[in-house]
């Protein structure tokens, strides 16, 4: 369902911009990934291309969510959120790996636009009132 009358509203626009900040993040990890897999000695270049290849379908994810959310394609919202909620374990062992100073605010994000994809303005945005 897309629906395009009114303008779009301040918490979808952020939703959109933290979701490509994610991609953008995530992407360059995928490319630190490829160049690891490049000169690594290979031990197990399987996982390695495993986890090079999941790094880059999540960018490409969480590129694809922003732009269809932009459209105002309900559909969209809920395997949006469903990834930023996917944050909160990892943020979670950052912190028991005494890394907190990036787990908290990997939580913190993954809340923050999950909240910004069901607040009242984004739900009505994309059609569910």
């Amino acid at each position: 369902m897309t629906i395009d009358s009114a303008p779009i509203p301040v918490t979808l626009r952020w939703a959109v911009r933290l979701l490509w900040a994610e991609a953008v993040a995530v992407g360059l990890i995928a490319v630190w990934l490829v160049w690891a897999d490049l000169t690594a000695p290979t031990r197990d270049l399987l996982s390695g291309l495993l986890v090079t290849a999941f790094a880059l379908g999540a960018a490409v994810a969480l590129w694809a969510l922003g732009r269809a959310l932009l459209r105002r394609q309900a559909g969209a919202r809920a395997p949006a959120i469903v990834l930023q909620l996917m944050l909160l374990p990892i943020g979670w062992f950052m912190i028991q790996a005494g890394m907190g100073w990036l787990g908290v605010p990997l939580m913190a994000l993954g809340l923050g636009v999950s909240w910004l994809l069901v607040s009242p303005p984004t739900t009505r945005a994309l059609g569910f009132e």
